[in-house]
């Protein structure tokens, strides 16, 4: 089923019987024929949602906070949807940004039904002090969900979300939330931590790299998971810092043997290739072991991709071999071209020679 499909007839049924059983002036049948209109076919996801956000508009008082009154008494009865619910916060988004004293509690309900992460950005590009003190009061909130929006809405970099270019340029005022966060009960919320961080380290490395060193030292488990999912990124682009911080210094290895099995392969096809590290070092060494992917692009370029094969202590004088099968079959996340590509080892962020092959069409 297309994701699209969750704002199903069913849904949009159930949202206007919610709203008439509150306020019985409600016209639930034409909420009905003025979402499912002629072109509700052909919208997509957000498309959907915020269509039905604008006829809601239309629909009910006209007074913010009558509207959001009806709103907020509706929504327990559907509380067995999930995502479909976004609606209810994207309404506060659109049209409650001049009255904070109504929008902000309903947020916080509204977040507890489905998360309210992409709600909370327009009020934090509005007065971005004050939302992010808002959002360090959430980070004690007794609701996991909250606690997870205080994190999850202020990510500089959220997908899908409106951009924060303030916080990109300076993630300060979100570190306070985080370091609040860090050793949640939650782990949801442990993994929001990780997201942001790992959103700041695309902007400023340097930050990520500063507040982990900090969180190491409190010898938590639950931070050690999220210092390696925060350095992801700086670890797929072999960041020296990133690399250090986990334990992986500059490696003494030798790669052997790269080959790449077949040579041309139509599209949709897959290849093999493999190679051999050999320990050139006195002691045993800690390998994070990944390969880039120069894929083909429109007219003859190549952009690279990292991909993780795995971690591995090398012995003194030890050789491994190390091989993967690699599918060219449609993906969502990613479109292949026809063209030469080349597969290239990344151990320890360092780049060991690079194999051509050819994807046909």
């Amino acid at each position: 089923m297309a994701l699209k499909e969750m704002f199903d007839e069913q849904y949009v049924a159930d949202l206007g019987q919610a709203l008439r059983d509150v306020w019985p002036a409600f016209d639930a049948g034409a909420l009905a024929a003025r979402v499912l209109d002629d072109a509700w076919e052909g919208r997509e996801l957000m498309d959907r949602m915020r269509h039905i956000t604008s006829v809601l508009a239309g629909l009910l008082p006209a007074d913010y906070r009558t509207a959001l009154d009806i709103l907020r008494r509706a929504a327990p009865a559907l509380s067995h949807y999930g995502f479909q619910n976004i609606l209810f916060s994207d309404y506060v988004a659109a049209h409650g940004l001049e009255d904070w004293d109504v929008s902000i509690p309903a947020l916080e309900q509204f977040t507890q039904m489905i998360s309210a992460e992409f709600a909370v950005r327009p009020f934090i590009v509005r007065d971005q002090a004050r939302m992010m003190a808002q959002m360090l009061v959430w980070a004690r909130h007794d609701s996991a969900d909250v606690r997870r929006l205080a994190s999850e809405g202020c990510r500089p970099r959220l997908p899908w979300g409106i951009r924060l270019p303030a916080l990109q340029a300076d993630p300060s005022p979100i570190l306070p939330i985080l370091d609040i966060l860090k050793s949640d009960e939650s782990d949801s919320v442990r993994r929001s931590v990780a997201n942001n961080l790992n959103d700041i380290a695309k902007d400023n490395p340097h930050v990520v790299l500063d507040v982990l060193h900090r969180w190491q030292a409190a010898a938590d488990t639950n931070v050690d998971w999220i210092v390696k999912h925060a350095l992801r990124t700086l670890l797929k682009d072999g960041h020296p810092g990133a690399l250090e911080l986990l334990g992986y210094s500059s490696p003494e290895i030798a790669v052997h043997n790269l080959s790449v099995e077949p040579s041309s392969i139509p599209m949709g096809g897959e290849i093999t290739f493999s190679f051999d590290v050999e320990s050139l070092a006195a002691e045993p060494q800690e390998l994070m072991i990944d390969f880039v992917l120069h894929l083909a692009r429109a007219r003859g370029r190549r952009t690279p991709k990292v991909f993780k094969l795995s971690t591995r202590t090398l012995d003194l004088g030890e050789t491994i071999h190390v091989s993967k099968t690699f599918s060219f079959e449609p993906v969502t996340t990613r479109k292949y071209y026809p063209g030469e590509h080349l597969i290239e080892p990344q151990i320890n962020g360092v780049t060991y020679g690079a194999i051509a092959f050819a994807v046909t069409p």
